[in-house]
């Protein structure tokens, strides 16, 4: 089946500065496709070039399987969500929704019956003839979709859409953005520097950094394997030490940090030899914490480490401990049971983790 969206080694350079280098990616008909990286990695610049707001320097970009270069924006099937929306606050919803119909020159009838079915669809009938400023800011998004959406686009463009929402509003505009992909059965493509909204409703994620792709993967395969250490420190959050490798056996190693720490950990294929360097991470809730030494059964890493800090944060709270041999702080997710709830700064407590947990990469490596 051909793909609704492909890049082919897309390229933007403004003048001695390359934005996107290289960049390829093919995006399934009916998907959530997200590209999230940090500020200035080169996802905006992406998105602009699909909409066709600037031309490549190289590369192709195809909708349907047809190349879109030298096309004017308004003649792509793609529409665009930015992150302050654009409604036009002296026209009613409806007549929001129906712009882009009008300016079609459609029957009014079949605008009409367009907006209706829009708006059942966003889960909002019969608001059609409120005012803009009369919705709550989750429903101005999904008038947005809705705008962009009785247009039968075969690609939407979601510009960082759920920035100007508040922290609440945001983690439930998530999960209503999920399912408006699935109503519509439209392909989205939706740029993020949050990895919490690519994390929760995209089918596949790329990663991106200084232009490139890093990784690009479902959600699970970039939290658990992560193929690069940018990709291993940008999703999820993780303890990272630096050491020398000491013994490798099969798809294990132990590496020895500067501070005396014998890490196990997994190298999942990678090439690492004895006396190499490398970087390890865990994740803070990979790690088990007792307030005794015994109980970590299989755990290869286990030690014991003094409260440097308590973290109280809800369901999230962490503790930060420090391993006694030499100063590296330790990151250690506390269990929602609220069993460590009486943890402070002094407390003596052990914690462990397997190898499998751990993944280190050869330091310098991309």
């Amino acid at each position: 089946m051909t793909p609704d969206l492909e890049a082919v080694r897309l390229t933007k350079k403004f003048t001695d500065f390359t934005a996107v280098d290289g960049v390829s990616f093919t995006v399934p008909a009916g998907s959530f496709f997200s590209i999230l990286g940090p500020s200035g990695c080169g996802k905006t610049t992406i998105m602009r070039m699909i909409a066709g707001f600037l031309e490549p320097s190289s590369g192709d970009i195809k909708i349907k399987g047809r190349s879109v270069l030298g096309v004017a924006p308004n003649k792509r099937p793609v529409n665009m969500v930015f992150q302050h929306l654009a409604l036009f606050p002296m026209m009613n919803i409806a007549e929001n929704i129906g712009y882009g119909l009008r300016r079609q020159k459609r029957p009014k009838d079949e605008i009409a019956r367009k907006v209706d079915e829009a708006l059942e669809r966003i889960g909002l009938p019969g608001i059609g003839k409120r005012k803009v400023d009369e919705l709550s800011g989750g429903q101005k998004q999904r008038v947005a979709i809705a705008r962009c959406m009785v247009l039968e686009p075969d690609v939407l463009l979601l510009d960082e859409p759920l920035g100007a929402l508040d922290l609440k509003l945001r983690e439930h505009m998530k999960l209503e953005l999920k399912a408006l992909q699935a109503a519509f059965e439209t392909t989205f493509i939706y740029i993020t520097h949050d990895q919490s909204e690519a994390l929760v409703m995209s089918d596949q994620i790329a990663v991106m950094n200084n232009g490139r792709f890093e990784q690009m993967a479902t959600a699970q395969d970039l939290y658990y394997r992560p193929e690069t250490p940018f990709v291993a420190g940008f999703i999820g959050d993780s303890n990272r030490w630096g050491g020398t490798v000491e013994t490798v056996d099969g798809d294990h190693a132990v590496i020895r940090t500067a501070s005396g720490l014998a890490i196990h950990s997994a190298r999942h294929g990678r090439a690492l030899g004895l006396g190499d360097k490398a970087d390890v991470f865990v994740r803070p809730e990979s790690i088990l914490i007792s307030r005794s030494e015994g109980g970590f059964g299989s755990c290869e890493n286990h030690m014991q480490g003094r409260v440097q800090d308590v973290i109280f944060n809800g369901a999230a709270s962490r503790v930060i401990l420090d391993d006694g041999q030499g100063g590296d702080k330790i990151e250690v997710t506390l269990p929602q049971s609220g069993d460590y709830a009486d943890l402070r700064k002094g407390d003596l407590v052990h914690i462990g983790w397997r190898g499998t947990q751990s993944t280190c990469f050869a330091q310098g490596a991309v």
